[in-house]
């Protein structure tokens, strides 16, 4: 590449750099942690909805869940962005680069935000940040949006109150919607839409099925 800006730039004529070839290896499955569907539903089981606090958190995570969302989109989404079109809860994702990205809510999210808006009176507060923080023992709600790292604090936390083991962090909920999407017939090209992967290579990457077959295959040795 350095060769190739030289010869652009006029400082060599020929880039002799240009017979050389990289490794072909490639990368076919991502390394971010993945929970099952039944820890998932431990997990969002496990949270204590009874406070602002929990509502929240039971959202966010519900959110990343069934919309394969970036942590990234969902910390910048206001209450606006959460809406009705054609007598369903529809989410406004704000991605990478200015990009928004529309999602239909799956049933349970549906629920999960319509309660968590109409007990904490966010429902009224259009402009509001949609998941704020909430600092003190007590729990209550600021004007303040979370910040990355606090999400990740909190889904440890979560995660580790559930007696879950696994290394799970923001990016697991994108994966394990994902993957349990496809192990339920969904369709990587729809998935791609869905992630809004600009190629259904990087969705693949999130696509941990073959896990389960890995597993039941070590089991066949028998010592």
């Amino acid at each position: 590449m350095l060769f190739d800006w030289l010869v652009v730039g006029q400082q060599l004529a020929v880039n002799p750099a240009a017979a050389v070839r990289g490794p072909r290896y490639s990368v076919k499955k991502g390394k971010t942690p993945v929970l099952s569907a039944e820890e998932a539903r431990l997990l969002l089981d496990s949270i204590d909805t009874g406070t602002p606090m929990g509502l929240r958190d039971h959202a966010l995570i519900s959110l990343m869940v069934y919309t394969f969302a970036r942590v990234g989109a969902v910390i910048k989404m206001r209450v606006e962005d959460v809406y009705i079109q054609g007598r369903r809860t529809w989410v406004r994702l704000h991605e990478k680069g200015g990009k928004r990205h529309e999602m239909p809510c799956h049933h349970n999210l549906e629920a999960s935000l319509e309660r968590y808006l109409d007990v904490t009176g966010l429902r009224g507060q259009p402009k509001a940040v949609l998941f704020p923080t909430a600092p003190g023992k007590r729990g209550e709600l600021t004007e303040r949006a979370l910040q990355q790292h606090e999400v990740y604090r909190m889904i440890r936390r979560r995660v580790l109150a559930a007696g879950i083991g696994t290394a799970a962090g923001c990016h697991t909920f994108r994966a394990t919607g994902i993957t349990e999407y496809l192990r339920n017939g969904g369709k990587l090209e729809v998935a791609q839409q869905m992630a809004n992967h600009e190629s259904a290579r990087t969705t693949g990457l999130y696509d941990r099925r073959n896990d389960l077959v890995n597993l039941d295959e070590v089991e066949r040795i028998i010592i």
